[in-house]
């Protein structure tokens, strides 16, 4: 069992599924002869030949119509967009046809495809290179939509999503690509979908976030904890479904709830967590649900980026403030 980053898991899990199942294949900007700009799919087209690991044009749209041709003829296609604001010219593909593939056949057809791409600030890039537009993707019936925060998450989640029969947005927070190594076994065991996972048990917050924000929320989680504030931190995981009973079981638990993510505030996912906890758990909550997040704004460049993340400070002025401090 070897220590790894995220994009070592992520190249790991390409690996397997493709070692085991000759129907993967990989397509995208640079992903055969470069392995990919973070360098996930490095070394995969030197393994598995330029037949199955093929480097596209510079046009999002035809990658994701590619991908669901070749979904569509029963290949397993993991497509990669280099960034995630650059999905626009692909949201035709995606909202049109990839998401509805299912429905439009009734069931004859199927569109069993993974479409990765970064997710999130922290490089310091010009627009459109450091966006969070899960909210844009979860709304779309038809899709899955996911996002690891750990190297063994994402080595897991993504053998789960290539072998998923529908199709899987595959979300990857650029700030956690290298930020850690962890012990990942290559054998090829998937994490199931559609389930959050508890970071940390606690008794009075409730702290769901996902993405790259689950490290500060973390360290607030354990700041927090020497004010004598105990705080439940769970990782969404799945943002499309959404594993609500576990978030809302541990809102009975703690009577609050602090919402944190790196999107922008109006129209968030967490706004709809929130609307779900109001609906279902409302006389269990002691104080408002509150929410730390993005600003409505486009993602500032450089000098300003860390200041739209949120911060530990954010962070631990939100668990004051449901506390009612």
């Amino acid at each position: 069992m070897a220590k790894m980053t995220m994009v070592e898991a992520i190249n790991m899990a390409h690996a397997w599924e493709m070692a085991h199942d000759p129907d993967v294949v990989v397509l995208g900007e640079d992903v055969g002869t470069n392995g990919g700009v973070f360098r996930a799919t490095v070394g995969l087209q030197q393994r598995f030949g330029a037949t199955r690991v093929q480097d596209t044009p510079l046009a999002e749209g035809l990658i994701a119509g590619a991908a669901i041709g070749l979904a569509a003829q029963g290949i397993k296609p993991v497509a990669e967009i280099q960034f995630m604001g650059f999905i626009y010219p692909a949201m035709d593909q995606i909202a049109s046809h990839m998401a509805r593939l299912r429905n439009r056949t009734r069931g004859r057809l199927t569109c069993p495809l993974v479409l990765r791409m970064p997710h999130g600030g922290g490089i310091h890039a010009p627009e459109h290179h450091s966006e969070s537009l899960e909210a844009l993707l979860c709304h779309h019936a038809g899709l899955r939509v996911v996002c690891p925060t750990s190297p063994l998450r994402a080595y897991g989640l993504l053998l789960a999503s290539i072998r998923c029969p529908d199709p899987v947005i595959f979300l990857e927070p650029v700030r956690l690509y290298r930020f850690m190594k962890q012990e990942v076994e290559d054998n090829g065991e998937a994490l199931p979908l559609e389930h959050c996972f508890v970071l940390r048990e606690g008794a009075d917050v409730t702290l769901v976030t996902w993405g790259a924000t689950t490290v500060e929320s973390l360290k607030a989680a354990e700041q927090a904890a020497a004010e004598g504030i105990s705080c439940e931190v769970i990782d969404v995981a799945s943002l499309a479904p959404i594993d609500h009973e576990t978030i809302l079981d541990s809102v009975v638990k703690t009577g609050r709830l602090l919402i944190v993510h790196e999107a922008a505030r109006n129209c968030g996912v967490g706004a709809e967590i929130a609307a779900t906890v109001a609906e279902q758990a409302l006389y269990d909550l002691l104080t408002p649900v509150r929410r730390v997040t993005g600003y409505d704004t486009i993602m500032p460049f450089y000098r300003l980026e860390h200041d739209y993340i949120p911060s530990l400070a954010r962070i631990l002025d939100g668990i004051r403030a449901v506390m009612g401090d």
